[in-house]
């Protein structure tokens, strides 16, 4: 596996810590962020998913915990919009040139808003996905902030 993605360069451009987690990535999983926690050996609350979302027609993104799920009309909110909706897996791709169960929010193809669900800051240390399936990254969830320039607030349902 190749631990060099754009998402990894990303974090490294950034002066970012992290540390690397490979695990064997299961793409028959019904939710991939659960399944990546089971296969590292963390609690799902600390294992934070990507979705891509339209918002007033506009791509945005939301990171959240993977034993949660979106709010939309909370989404909206945050980032002051009216109407929010799971953007489609492959226009997620496209966007982002990175495939579904890869997903990360570092070092798209296009950088988007970002809003980060405020309880990912209560934990030390977080995983999101390195840019390629079975590849997580582990770092402060602050950084998450800092270097995204993510807005923080309760988007779970």
């Amino acid at each position: 596996m190749a631990h060099s993605t754009r998402a990894t360069q990303f974090l490294k451009s950034q002066g970012v810590e992290f540390a690397l987690r490979e695990y064997d990535y299961d793409p028959a999983a019904d939710r991939i962020g659960l399944a990546a926690a089971e296969a590292i050996g963390v609690e799902p609350h600390r294992v934070l998913k990507t979705l891509m979302l339209i918002l007033d027609g506009k791509p945005v993104c939301a990171v959240l915990a993977s034993d949660r799920e979106v709010s939309m009309k909370k989404l909206a909110a945050a980032l002051k919009g009216k109407s929010a909706a799971m953007m489609k897996p492959e226009e997620a791709e496209r966007l982002t040139g990175y495939h579904v169960g890869g997903i990360s929010p570092f070092g798209q193809k296009k950088r988007v808003p970002v809003v980060l669900d405020a309880a990912a800051l209560n934990e030390t240390r977080v995983f999101l996905n390195g840019g390629q399936r079975g590849l997580q990254v582990e770092m402060v969830p602050g950084d998450i902030v800092r270097i995204l320039n993510a807005v923080t607030a309760d988007i779970a349902a």
